[in-house]
């Protein structure tokens, strides 16, 4: 009797995770929006893996001889002050924007979650300490800490990758806690508690899994985020150093040609804007999808 109900019980739970999981999907892509950002995204992958081969030009190669053409069946976006082909430039631009966002979101949360988990579960001094100072760095607009940093350290792919992470880290670090605060009252922690389970295993096993679904839609908006951060810093000179193609220098390269070349700029711009938007109503899916709240809610 007891191996049968063992049985019936794990053919409910079975059931159970299957009627969550169709739930999800079809919470997730009920709306066209969020099919839209998608389609974004997964071509952004796309084009980000297969740049190398689908590019028409070297987008590094100078061609001094056809400096700032128009668009045309040869170069469908013109090209730049140094002859460089701009439609190049922004499919191998898609490489330096993924890389850079998805290395800036996996630090921060990572980091960001572990100190709003020791404080939020262990509190007293602990929580004092690291909320004072994701509180001091939160003082300043995210894009002006990232600003400072980037300013302080210097160009480059790898500075940018640690200025944007600092900027960031306070944001995990406070929902992390703020989830903290709430799960550790749950019963399954205090019995975890009473059981005499180590604050290692609890924290864990059965915190950290329960404070994930806030945590995954941040970072999934977030990555369009960092994509605009990214392109402001480079915009600014001080992000990607040339001749590395990256959206936002290519806005900046461009700027002073708005007037004659305007597709120089505006095209970088509609990606960085299409990418963005892709993001964000992906992570709005998300939210609709693990929080029945606000499903429904744009």
């Amino acid at each position: 009797m007891s191996d049968e109900n063992t049985i019936n019980m794990e053919i409910t739970e079975i059931s159970r995770r299957t009627s969550e999981t169709q739930r999800f999907i079809r919470v997730f892509f009920n709306r066209g929006l969020v099919i839209f950002g998608m389609v974004i995204l997964l071509a952004l992958i796309i084009i980000a893996i297969t740049a190398p081969l689908i590019s028409p030009y070297d987008p590094y190669q100078p061609d001094l001889t056809s400096t700032l053409a128009k668009p045309s069946h040869t170069h469908w976006l013109g090209t730049d002050a140094l002859g460089r082909d701009s439609l190049s430039r922004i499919l191998y631009g898609s490489q330096t924007s993924m890389m850079i966002c998805l290395l800036v979101v996996a630090f921060a949360s990572i980091f960001g979650t572990g100190l709003g988990l020791l404080a939020g579960y262990f509190g007293g001094w602990t929580y004092t300490i690291i909320m004072r100072c994701m509180d001091a760095l939160m003082a300043f607009p995210m894009i002006l800490l990232a600003l400072v940093i980037a300013a302080l350290l210097g160009g480059g792919t790898k500075n940018v990758i640690i200025a944007l992470s600092v900027a960031m880290l306070p944001g995990y670090a406070r929902l992390m806690c703020g989830q903290v605060l709430s799960v550790k009252e749950n019963d399954y922690v205090l019995a975890g508690h009473a059981i005499g389970a180590r604050n290692m295993r609890i924290m864990l096993r059965h915190v950290t899994p329960n404070c994930f679904p806030p945590l995954i839609v941040a970072m999934t908006m977030q990555l369009g985020g960092v994509i605009l951060a990214e392109a402001g810093l480079s915009f600014l000179g001080i992000g990607i150093e040339a001749p590395t193609a990256a959206w936002g220098s290519m806005i900046n390269d461009g700027r002073q040609y708005l007037l004659s070349h305007p597709v120089l700029s505006f095209a970088p711009g509609a990606v960085i804007m299409l990418v963005v938007f892709g993001f964000n109503m992906v992570g709005d899916g998300l939210r609709d999808a693990l929080d029945p709240r606000l499903r429904g809610v744009l």
